[in-house]
């Protein structure tokens, strides 16, 4: 895995962790063949955030794990149904770990108990080709300081706009990935509409999704 680089030098233990995971995914596709499981099973495979930046080439996306840049937020997501997906096909739909769940409820036929709603959005017509990426958004919240990035914060992205509220310092960024994918031009102050838009979406999510909300601490003391 020569890809898996920290300047020039091979990072054997990184490595060794992906070389892993490929062996096990490929074992666990091989049990469910034997087993005669595989055409009613649904396998998905993605993971919890970005790499490590440290060690790997994120290019083009910015930074990486513990960041809201691309970097961090751009996973694998994978998904093999067979009969209901197409071997090979690629859908440019932006999803999230939350969809999984949903997705796994509609592919049961269950629906969620009145009152307890799912996170997420089924992806059952994304596969059927009903779903355009334009009527998606997501969300992100990210504040906690995180050793890999310390910048607490929240995120959405809407058709090809994303944009990040930075906790401390306090500061928003806009970003057009459609345009700009790398995250290397702050739109935020020549896009004041789209801006405050987004900002408006943005607090009213984590309004409906009641977290505990960052705040400034009474007993701080600088060091002066």
């Amino acid at each position: 895995y020569s890809s898996v680089l920290s300047g020039t030098a091979i990072e054997p233990v990184y490595a060794a962790m992906v070389e892993s995971v490929d062996r096990n995914v490929g074992r666990l596709l091989d049990i469910l063949e034997k087993l005669e499981l595989s055409e009613t099973t649904v396998v998905i495979f993605t993971s919890d955030n970005g790499a490590l930046e440290s060690v790997t080439d994120n290019h083009p996306f910015r930074r990486g794990k513990g960041h809201l840049y691309e970097g961090g937020l751009r996973v694998p997501f994978i998904m093999r149904w067979p009969g209901q997906i197409k071997p090979g096909s690629v859908s440019k739909n932006p999803v999230i770990s939350s969809d999984i769940y949903a997705t796994v409820v509609d592919i049961v036929g269950n629906k969620a108990e009145p009152g307890h709603p799912v996170d997420g959005r089924s992806l059952v017509k994304d596969f059927q080709g009903e779903i355009s990426d334009s009527a998606i958004e997501l969300y992100w919240y990210y504040p906690h300081y995180a050793p890999q990035g310390n910048m607490p914060g929240a995120a959405i992205r809407s058709g090809d706009y994303k944009l990040i509220e930075f906790y401390d310092p306090p500061k928003v960024e806009l970003y057009n990935l459609q345009k700009d994918i790398s995250e290397t031009r702050d739109l935020s102050d020549s896009l004041p509409e789209i801006k405050n838009d987004l900002i408006e979406k943005l607090q009213s999510w984590l309004a409906g999704t009641d977290p505990i909300m960052h705040s400034l601490n009474p007993d701080y003391k600088p060091n002066n």
